[in-house]
């Protein structure tokens, strides 16, 4: 397979896309996030390489003119902002990230648990006043840490929090597949979300958008967790139902959360959250560490040879269950 088309939807100018020189010569790249053009080029594309993380709507709106691709791939992991119906219903093999960002977000994880457990923001209010007033912590060891959502995130997050003598359980919409894991105590399918739920310390939600996980972390589940617990959420935003969470953490019904994803983003102006103090709030940005995006387009690259070969593709995701 030689002479194929590219089309890199992207800024020209982004600057992990250098990456890119290591594809064969031979390739016909284009790289544009111009609407008119790309929808001018389209027809001629064999790749599609989604390559922009802050226009949703641009592989949705370039897609149906891609008459004779044969691969897209997105740079992110989580698929469910750039599919659309066409593509869905197309018989296009479609790929992610998946894996590039699990060792940021699992390391987030941690910081999260860490920043509740030993109560850092007093501590950094205590020193801004220059107070001098000693209080009680905790360990992580021997506490329990229940992950929603087990994937490359939330094994990583299991792997690291196990370092530090937690317990640990999970749901998984297919147990089976992890019922021989070293790392976990227990594994759950998504019925026995709530029973899970009352035995955790902290919850780390990683799991997928889809229609059966929208929201499926609400007010039934906040009123499953002890009143000391913590929900993490290093996956997708609407994953929590954000209103029962709010109400939660208002009422103490649970002791806090840390936040890297939202129901909306930017998290606009005003938002209550933004008021909690039992709150860790990062604007989406905890997997921006130092060469992850140059590792995603190295993925992406090495998918591209394997194409170009007739191999399979790494990370090949199932459009209708989206992920």
């Amino acid at each position: 397979m030689s002479n194929l088309t590219l089309l890199v939807l992207a800024n020209p100018a982004t600057e992990h896309l250098k990456v890119l020189d290591q594809l064969p010569s031979e390739t016909r790249m284009i790289v544009s996030n111009d609407r008119e053009k790309l929808r001018a080029i389209a027809p001629e594309a064999d790749v599609i390489f989604n390559a922009d993380l802050r226009d949703l709507r641009l592989l949705a709106d370039i897609f149906p003119y891609a008459k004779r691709v044969r691969w897209v791939h997105t740079l992110s992991a989580g698929i469910d902002s750039v599919l659309s119906p066409e593509l869905i219903a197309s018989p296009v093999m479609m790929t992610n990230g998946r894996g590039v960002f699990r060792r940021a977000l699992g390391e987030w994880v941690i910081a999260a648990m860490l920043f509740f457990s030993y109560d850092l923001r007093r501590l950094l209010r205590q020193q801004q006043e220059q107070r001098w007033e000693k209080f009680g912590t905790n360990e992580l060891q021997g506490r329990t840490l229940g992950i929603v959502g087990y994937g490359e995130i939330g094994r990583t997050a299991a792997e690291l929090a196990r370092a530090f003598g937690m317990r640990i359980v999970a749901i998984r919409r297919k147990p089976e597949r992890s019922a021989a894991d070293p790392l976990l105590d227990a594994i759950y399918p998504p019925e026995r979300l709530n029973e899970m739920l009352g035995e955790c310390d902290f919850v780390a939600a990683a799991a997928p958008l889809t229609p059966e996980t929208r929201k499926m972390i609400g007010a039934p589940q906040f009123a499953a967790m002890k009143r000391s617990a913590v929900i993490i959420n290093v996956g997708r935003g609407p994953v929590i139902d954000e209103a029962a969470m709010i109400a939660a953490l208002e009422s103490g019904k649970i002791r806090g959360a840390g936040l890297d994803v939202f129901e909306t983003e930017p998290l606009p102006a005003g938002h209550p959250l933004y008021k909690l103090d039992n709150v860790l709030l990062s604007p989406h940005c905890a997997d921006h560490t130092p060469g992850a995006f140059e590792r995603a387009v190295e993925l992406f690259v090495d998918n591209f040879k394997r194409f170009v070969k007739g191999e399979p593709l790494e990370n090949v995701v199932d459009k209708h269950a989206g992920y």
